[in-house]
């Protein structure tokens, strides 16, 4: 693939967007044109484009969309889905990173796969999916996710509120919701996303389950998954540290996307 032979644009101009975007005239600037950047918050969109050595387009989420080989999302799960669809009719590659606007939405993959779309999912803040994915060509009895996050990390999230837990009241390790992914996801949008992406690799977010424990003593975001099935026992633990500019985040979700959109320039993949 030849010099910036890839003409990306970025939906969503927050903490990931704004990394990925800096590591395409970084880390990526010789396989990479980051073409356009979008986002709801217009003054965000500009302080970003501001803030970079080569200042792309601002542009509306359609415009971008027609107007570049791949987009990436790094908005919201609210939008997601309305993205990729967009993707699909107008025959653009998408990088999803919001995977949890993409559960009960599962149609636009195959949607995406009929019409030659390439979606990409990358792995985000979690170590494991390549195991699920491999045990799922022979049989899987269950996958299920521990999260153990700073309350911090959770704060906002509509689960809390309908339940009426009161982080602040947490003294200790605390289990806050025992479900399905697909429960997780619309529990905590912003928390949980790594369900929805262990979910589409193996057995669906309905059949996954996932553990969410916080503790004040807790300082980074941890996930463990465990897969049981045919192929025996996998076990991973990943140990987070949250980003700075913001804890719900963890700093290997964004090092995973600039991983996958780097692998998406080479000729020879590892893993995948």
């Amino acid at each position: 693939m030849g010099s910036k032979s890839l003409k990306v644009g970025i939906i969503g101009c927050g903490t990931i967007g704004s990394q990925i975007a800096h590591a395409c005239q970084g880390l990526l600037k010789d396989k990479v044109n980051l073409a356009a950047i979008c986002d709801s918050d217009a003054k965000r969109a500009l302080a970003l484009k501001q803030d970079l050595k080569k200042g792309p387009a601002v542009l509306r989420q359609d415009e971008l969309i027609k107007n570049c080989s791949l987009v990436v999302e790094a908005a919201s799960a609210r939008i997601s889905g309305e993205v990729l669809d967009k993707c699909v009719r107008s025959g653009r590659d998408c990088m999803i990173m919001s995977v949890g606007g993409l559960i009960g939405r599962e149609e636009l993959l195959t949607k995406a796969e009929k019409k030659g779309v390439r979606v990409y999912i990358p792995s985000g803040a979690l170590c494991g999916i390549d195991g699920v994915k491999s045990a799922s060509a022979g049989r899987i009895d269950s996958v299920t996710l521990t999260t153990r996050k700073p309350p911090r990390g959770l704060a906002g999230a509509p689960y809390l509120k309908e339940n009426k837990i009161d982080l602040d009241k947490i003294t200790g390790k605390t289990i806050v919701f025992e479900g399905s992914a697909e429960e997780a996801i619309k529990g905590f949008p912003q928390n949980v996303n790594v369900s929805a992406a262990l979910g589409l690799a193996g057995i669906g977010a309905k059949k996954t389950r996932v553990r969410l424990v916080t503790s004040p003593d807790y300082t980074k975001n941890i996930h463990e998954v465990e897969i049981v099935g045919e192929c025996g026992r996998i076990f991973t633990r990943t140990e987070n540290v949250p980003s700075k500019a913001n804890p719900k985040t963890s700093g290997l979700a964004v090092f995973s996307a600039i991983s996958t959109l780097a692998g998406i320039t080479r000729s020879v993949r590892i893993g995948t």
